[in-house]
Order: structure tokens, then sequence, then C-alpha cells
């Protein structure tokens, strides 16, 4: 361990298999002992599995950014959708609870129905279009019916270097295709995994040197709730596909990558509706903890150099 971030305490950090949580893995390892169990090691549709992990590591932060996050197919499978991304939240914040942690959890913009041009704050009332989105809504609402201390962070359009992603897919469809239509009337801001893993890891020294001498779960009540943690900037899906493609052709000006055409969303059928407006307003996170989210055209452009 590294400094006195974390006094005789563990982290236990689910999804580390996940972009954010393999970024999560790297720069939380400093802080702390970090257990970071795979699937076979706690199944979160597993209630059972969950406490059982929880009570065996005895963390003093559970730091969850696991999800079930195929939008589509949650439709089909709403059971497991809530199984994840709301019962395995809620026996954390139990657990959690029980043991006095704080509790690190991660949701997303698709809790707001995307309605109107300006950026969400954190007050405003939700309305979800979607299973995946109502699931991640019930996750928050079951955090904070559990009593535990925790922060929640929402944050939206996540890409990196690891995992499945929009900009990965775009940066492969490139160079094998001819064309790619990506629909350009929805609105939002990318966010690196790695950026959110970092503000993440700052947070936490935060807390820890603002709790010293004290209980960190009653800092986390003082401090804790929702934030919004998003990329810095807006943009659409063409203007990120368009900017990623341009960053590609910069770097090998000599190869013939896919033209990149603006389509309406009605011409991208998809079984989950989108929010139009995935803007949000990041204000709090950086009144309180000092962080501005990076700008998400430096973003793509960090996660090119790394490729």
């Amino acid at each position: 361990m590294s400094g006195a971030s974390l006094p005789g305490g563990r982290i236990l950090l689910t999804g580390v298999r996940g972009q954010v949580g393999g970024e999560l893995l790297d720069l939380l390892s400093p802080l702390g002992e970090v257990v970071a169990p795979v699937r076979e090691e706690m199944d979160l549709v597993d209630r059972a599995s969950v406490r059982d992990m929880v009570r065996a590591v005895q963390p003093r932060w559970i730091v969850n950014p696991a999800a079930y996050t195929a939008v589509d197919k949650a439709e089909d499978e709403p059971e497991l959708a809530y199984a994840v991304n709301a019962e395995a939240v809620r026996v954390i914040g139990e657990e959690a609870q029980a043991i006095g942690a704080g509790v690190i959890h991660f949701s997303t913009e698709y809790v707001f129905d995307g309605s109107g041009t300006e950026p969400y704050v954190e007050t405003d009332g939700t309305a979800p279009l979607s299973v995946y989105g109502a699931s991640k809504l019930a996750g928050e609402r079951a955090l904070l019916e559990s009593g535990a201390a925790h922060l929640i962070f929402r944050t939206s359009w996540v890409f990196g270097s690891r995992g499945k992603n929009f900009l990965l897919t775009i940066l492969r469809l490139a160079r094998e295709r001819e064309l790619i239509r990506v629909v350009g009337d929805q609105f939002g801001a990318p966010t690196w995994s790695r950026d959110l893993a970092m503000m993440t890891a700052n947070v936490i020294t935060q807390c820890e040197a603002r709790a010293k001498g004290r209980d960190l779960t009653d800092t986390l009540r003082e401090i804790g709730g929702i934030y919004h943690a998003a990329g810095g900037g807006e943009t659409t899906w063409f203007g990120f596909a368009e900017r990623a493609v341009q960053l590609l052709k910069e770097r090998e000006p000599q190869t013939r990558f896919a033209k990149i055409e603006d389509i309406p969303t009605s011409e991208y059928r998809t079984t989950a509706k989108r929010p139009a407006n995935s803007r949000m307003n990041c204000e709090k996170l950086a009144a309180q903890f000092g962080w501005s989210m990076m700008d998400w055209r430096d973003a793509t452009q960090g996660v090119l150099a790394n490729l």
C-alpha cells in the first residue's frame, strides 16, 4: 500500500473484466489492497454469492462498475438486467451498511428520457425509456434505500482501449467498409474509461483525507449522493465517429478509410429507445471534488495514442 489512503482497509472491485473495471484495477491498486473477483468467484445474479464475497473480504470500500449493459437485449430479458443492475446493488448496499463500508456505484444518463436540449443536473426528474435505463434507476434507488454511505457517478457514452465500445467498433469498421452510417441527432459526451477511473481514485483519496480521525461513513453521508461524471464538451454519435476517423487519417495518411455518413435516429432502428439528449451537467463534481472530466476530443486522441 502506498501512503495511508486506506488505513487497514480493502477495496472490493466488481466488473474487473469490463472497460471501466479494468482501468479501476490499475488505478486503485496504489491506494491499497484491491480484491477483484471475476464472475466465477462472485456472480452478481446470485445474491448469496454477492453477500458471501462482501462478508469474506470485509472491505472498507466497494466499487461497483459492473453492470448489465446490453441495452437492446435487456428488452427481452428484463429479469437478468434487474438482477445485475438493481438486486445485486441492493445486496451490496445492505452488506456495506452492515460493516460500515463506503460504496461507489456507477450509473447512466439512460435514467433520463432525453427530452429538451439542456444538460441534465442531478436533481432533474428521471423517466427512463428502456428496460436498461429503468434497471439502472432501480439500482440507484436500491442503494439509497439500503442506508449505505455511497457515491453514485452517472456517466455516458463510455469508451476506451479495453472491452467493447463504440470507438473501437468505429476504428475497426473504418478499415473494413467503404461507408459507415452513424446517427447524428442524439447528443451527449463520450467519456474515457481511464478518466472515469482516475476521477474515482482521486475522490476516494479525498474522502479518506477528509475522514481522517473520523468514521468514513460519516464523511460520505456529508458529501455523498449522486454526481454526474461525463466527458467534457458535447457531440453526436456521428461527430464522435467523424473525429475518430479523422484522427486515423492523420496517423495513416496513405490508408483509405470509410466515409462517415450522418443519418437520423429514424433510419437506425433499435429494440430499445435511446435518449436524444444525453448531455449532463458535471458542475457538482467539479465544485465538490475539484475534478473536471476530460474533453471528449482530447480523450479520443488519448485512446488512439495508446492503441
